[in-house]
């Protein structure tokens, strides 16, 4: 798989019939290798170790509902009080990250209500911060370290 623009972290791979899986934390079972889930596992993993969030308060690829439209969001991360702090939108590296993606995190933060957004295709990420009074999101360096 691609090098991507995150640090170096270890995962578990298991082979089985001519396909390659790589083991989810959050979900606790192998899924398979594809480019999405390899950007969407480093960053599970830069969550973990490099902002410290907890892995009891991070989701992966679960339903919600946009519009009576079924959608699964790659990442959520909780806030210890249940409501959502950090939506993630992963893409293949080969996904340009362009005004769509924007849009469509953007969907699911109606229904979510998070107070961060995060997009990434592993080479580019972008952060921002919800300004739910103006209807609008501010551009980040990066986003907050875990704090309780």
């Amino acid at each position: 798989m691609q090098e991507l623009n995150f640090p170096k972290f270890s995962f578990r791979f298991k082979s089985s019939e001519n396909k390659i899986s790589i083991f989810d934390s959050i979900r606790k079972k192998f899924v398979v290798l594809q480019p999405e889930e390899w950007v969407r596992q480093h960053c599970v993993q830069y969550l973990i170790e490099e902002k410290g969030y907890p892995k009891s308060l991070i989701n992966v690829e679960k339903e919600l509902v946009v519009n009576t439209l079924k959608k699964r969001y790659d990442i959520v991360v909780f806030n210890s009080d249940g409501s959502i702090h950090l939506i993630v939108e992963c893409k293949a590296p080969t996904i340009v990250i362009n005004q769509n993606t924007f849009d469509q995190i953007a969907q699911y933060n109606l229904v979510l209500n998070a107070s961060f957004l995060m997009v990434t295709n592993g080479l580019n990420h972008y952060y921002c911060q919800m300004d739910f009074e103006n209807e609008r999101y501010n551009f980040l360096k990066d986003i907050p370290k875990y704090s309780e």
